[in-house]
């Protein structure tokens, strides 16, 4: 069964959190004509109804020669085909040419503390394939790479295109340009995964990896309620709380790649320890583990004991607090309260326009935003109160994991010869080994 996101035409040409280029130095023939066909991909990518050859050399600025060249190249790869012929403005009617969504797969990856999650999409961001499953990352790595292996052997077999890539979210600080190993503060047993490296290595694909709240913040800026802001937030709250911050359309990382940790952000200094090792931590209050062993103390001195206390998770909380239950509710209330007083130190520190929340959490909907929405109003500065809208994601399924998948997306059409244009024949595509093929 197929899934798909919203699909309004992307308002950008180019994708939406700024690449920076590596060279300044003079560009060289060769450089100059991949430079070339990188623009008319990206202008022919985003235009969502596809373009003419005489409109192609409009929005780039290359003569109708070196367009004419270069499409014929890309159709020859089967990046670009034609579509259907535009009415005659006076002349031969003109051939619509269209970037081919399907001619690559990608796979997108959330590891959380406690589920691996994955989805595959086209080119395009169309969800196609949806997995989920629960497991134990935090302290297991041997059985989350086995889960992992063959979750992306599952949604990468029986498929008509090659993968592109695989993306890959993981709920800890990633350095971009550094090795792929989680937090060894937070993850302790995986201080010895480079988890870039090992996909290079049993997949032959390249591997782009980020934190999770990045990457749901990246998801909502291309296809969610980020779409055209250059200023919003997109809080995660789950196992850990996190945030993704896009600053002028692009994700604020900070010097070390830690900016956003507002989970680890002291909300009361007498509080509980967290798992990081600070005291009072927002994790410590909202984290779903912190979360449920709370609700557990609470329902061992209900009289009598609720139904959702026999077996205590996030599901059967929300489930009866959203059926009226009073300890539920007032459990969410003050999730809702703790993260609210987060919320507004973020408003006060970066303005945002906009505030995204996601994770499971948020399932509780208003039972969670009206406790959040008053901390924040007493909490931060009028004007940013004023100017900031605080909401629900809308994204379906895996958001995070489509964001994963974007960034991906993102790689490519920001360099598309080291990517698009590099071959693109997959060892997943190849040969389907039986070593991943069951779920650990």
């Amino acid at each position: 069964m197929q899934r798909h996101v919203r699909h309004n035409p992307p308002v950008f040409v180019y994708s939406p959190t700024k690449q920076r280029s590596k060279s300044q130095g003079a560009a060289r023939r060769d450089d100059l004509r991949l430079h070339n066909t990188a623009l008319i991909l990206r202008v022919l990518w985003a235009a969502d109804e596809g373009a003419a050859r005489i409109d192609l050399a409009r929005n780039s600025g290359l003569s109708r020669a070196t367009v004419s060249t270069i499409t014929a190249e890309l159709m020859e790869q089967g990046l670009v085909v034609e579509g259907r012929q535009r009415a005659s403005r006076g002349g031969r009617p003109a051939q619509i040419l269209r970037f081919h969504d399907a001619w690559r797969s990608v796979v997108g990856i959330e590891m959380g503390a406690s589920h691996i999650s994955g989805v595959r999409t086209d080119l395009r961001g169309r969800v196609q394939q949806v997995r989920r499953v629960e497991c134990n990352v935090q302290d297991d790595p041997n059985q989350a790479l086995l889960t992992l292996g063959g979750m992306i052997r599952d949604l990468s077999s029986d498929l008509a295109f090659p993968i592109l890539g695989i993306g890959l979210a993981v709920p800890s600080p990633m350095p971009m340009d550094g090795p792929g190993r989680l937090s060894p503060d937070l993850f302790p047993g995986w201080a010895h995964i480079d988890l870039k490296r090992w996909i290079h290595s049993e997949f032959g694909l390249p591997a782009f990896i980020d934190n999770d709240a990045n990457l749901g913040a990246l998801a909502e800026h291309w296809w969610g309620s980020g779409r055209g802001l250059g200023d919003f937030a997109f809080v995660k709250v789950a196992t850990g709380v996190g945030a993704g911050i896009i600053i002028n359309g692009d994700i604020y990382r900070g010097a070390g790649g830690i900016a956003g940790e507002v989970g680890h952000t002291a909300i009361d200094p007498s509080g509980p320890t967290c798992r990081c090792g600070l005291q009072g931590c927002l994790e410590a209050f909202v984290g779903t583990q912190s979360l449920l062993r709370r609700a557990a103390e609470v329902a061992a001195t209900l009289s009598p004991r609720p139904d959702w206390a026999d077996s205590v998770t996030l599901p059967s909380l929300i489930h009866a607090a959203n059926a009226g239950d009073v300890a539920a509710r007032e459990l969410i209330a003050s999730a809702g309260h703790w993260l609210g007083i987060a919320v507004a130190n973020l408003l006060n520190l970066i303005n945002p326009g906009r505030v995204i929340l996601g994770g499971r959490l948020t399932r509780a909907g208003d039972l969670l935003l009206q406790p959040l929405r008053k901390a924040v109003a007493s909490r931060a500065l009028w004007s940013s109160v004023a100017e900031t809208e605080i909401l629900i994601s809308s994204l379906p399924d895996e958001p995070i994991a489509l964001g994963a998948a974007t960034l991906v997306l993102q790689a490519a059409l920001s360099d598309p010869a080291s990517i698009l244009l590099a071959g693109g024949s997959s060892a997943l595509h190849t040969h389907q080994s039986t070593r991943w093929r069951q779920y650990a």
